[in-house]
């Protein structure tokens, strides 16, 4: 083949490891499915312990009070970190001692946080859960790899709605246990459910083959290779990035807000995570209606929604406005989601553990520049300017997606060449 011609060529595959194991995967059961779904769900509850305790770390630590708002934006930091640096080691190592170590390792850092004597060591704890909780992503991939294709979707949704319940009730179990025995207590309680997930899946996780032997830099390097491959990946976490950093401004304020102009504290804070279900069960249905009409109406249409919510929040200053508020907030996020990951999933089959990476690694960076902007808007101008923040995030995200179409990716379009010659 001359230069010219290879240089038309797509990016090659990683090399592959065949060993007994590789060729045929390990079935998975109702049983480990519903496990994966709960040891998700108890993983990814810690990166949310936080928010409904701000009212209470800030009395805690109230000549650092500054440094507690940090909080809430270095546990989503920590989490892009672990999405990006450690979920591709899912391809190079095997799963199962990988998920078992890392989820140690959170229970250990959910124990220094419990413990933190000062606001920098709360900070800095708080990093460490979010860097280990990312052992979620890691549980999600693992249950698609060993699902017969025909059942992939629905393990995979299964597994999915374990990680949405986990997000949706820690907030309130946070809230009660904080306001009822104190913000430690729901850290120790956190580290106890932790390291219980981890001998729950080290008594039921099966062993696998990983995909390829590949250094770790060359695993880090393709992850550029993808997103320069595939604008329809760059595109869906530039949107989802934007609209989950207006989704975190709100919950990392919520419970400031609470206290400061209702007087509420943090177990209130807490059950509107209960109240944010009602739009979050209601939303796969828009995964439904994208196989019929296309995900990006749907992206288009959850986008708005968040944006409607943030007007309620906006003009109806009041304990009921902030309810409804909150179930189209969640609503719109989750439509959203749901349907960006319908698209991305469908890039790459060979790399979807990457594409994964990518995409939740850019929507997390977008939660901490969202939890970010959220507590400096607050600390400069109150509830109003935090208001005007998280709307403005999801024009953004609308006008991303309103100049943007379906790109086919570079790989694609070599192939359609390549196609074209070969009919000539």
């Amino acid at each position: 083949m001359s230069e010219q011609n290879a240089s038309l060529e797509p990016p090659g595959p990683l090399r592959t490891v065949n060993s007994p194991g590789s060729t045929s995967s390990p079935s998975i059961g109702r049983a480990l499915t519903w496990v994966m779904a709960a040891s998700c769900g108890a993983c990814v509850a810690n990166i949310y312990y936080n928010q409904p305790l701000l009212g209470l770390l800030q009395t805690a630590f109230d000549h650092q009070a500054a440094i507690v708002d940090w909080v809430p934006t270095a546990t989503q930091l920590g989490y892009a970190i672990g999405l990006v640096c450690l979920v591709p080691l899912g391809d190079r190592i095997a799963r199962r001692p990988l998920i078992i170590a890392q989820t140690l390792c959170l229970t250990l850092s959910l124990v220094i946080l419990a413990l933190s004597p000062d606001a920098l060591v709360l900070v800095a704890a708080s990093t460490l859960v979010g860097i280990a909780a990312s052992v979620a992503q890691q549980i999600v991939p693992f249950a698609a790899e060993l699902a017969d294709p025909k059942q992939r979707g629905s393990v995979v949704g299964t597994v999915m709605a374990g990680l949405l319940c986990g997000i949706l009730f820690s907030r309130a179990l946070g809230g009660y246990i904080g306001q009822q025995y104190g913000w430690r207590a729901t850290f120790w309680c956190g580290a106890l459910l932790s390291a219980g997930t981890a001998g729950l899946l080290w008594a039921t996780l099966p062993g696998h083959a990983p995909h390829t032997t590949e250094s770790y830099g060359r695993l880090m390097r393709s992850l550029g290779t993808l997103i320069l491959d595939e604008p329809t990946l760059l595109r869906a976490t530039v949107i989802q990035a934007l609209l989950f950093g207006s989704f975190i401004a709100f919950w990392s304020i919520l419970a400031l807000r609470l206290e400061a102009h209702f007087k509420l504290g943090a177990e209130v804070a807490g059950a509107f995570g209960i109240i944010g279900a009602v739009g979050v069960l209601a939303a796969p249905l828009a995964g439904k209606v994208a196989d019929r009409r296309g995900a990006h109406l749907i992206i288009g249409i959850g986008a708005a929604v968040m944006l409607l919510s943030w007007l309620v929040f906006a003009v109806w200053a009041s304990v009921p406005g902030l309810v409804a508020g909150v179930i189209l907030l969640d609503l719109g996020e989750q439509m959203a989601l749901i349907c960006n990951q319908h698209v991305i999933y469908a890039l790459r089959p060979e790399a979807r553990s990457r594409v994964n990476t990518i995409f939740m690694g850019g929507m997390f960076v977008g939660g901490a520049m969202g939890s970010s902007g959220a507590v400096i808007a607050w600390q400069q101008g109150g509830w109003e300017p935090v208001a005007g923040l998280g709307a403005a995030l999801v024009l953004l995200a609308l006008a991303v997606h309103g100049l943007s179409r379906p790109t086919p990716s570079r790989r694609r379009r070599v192939e359609d060449a390549a196609g074209e010659v070969g009919r000539s």
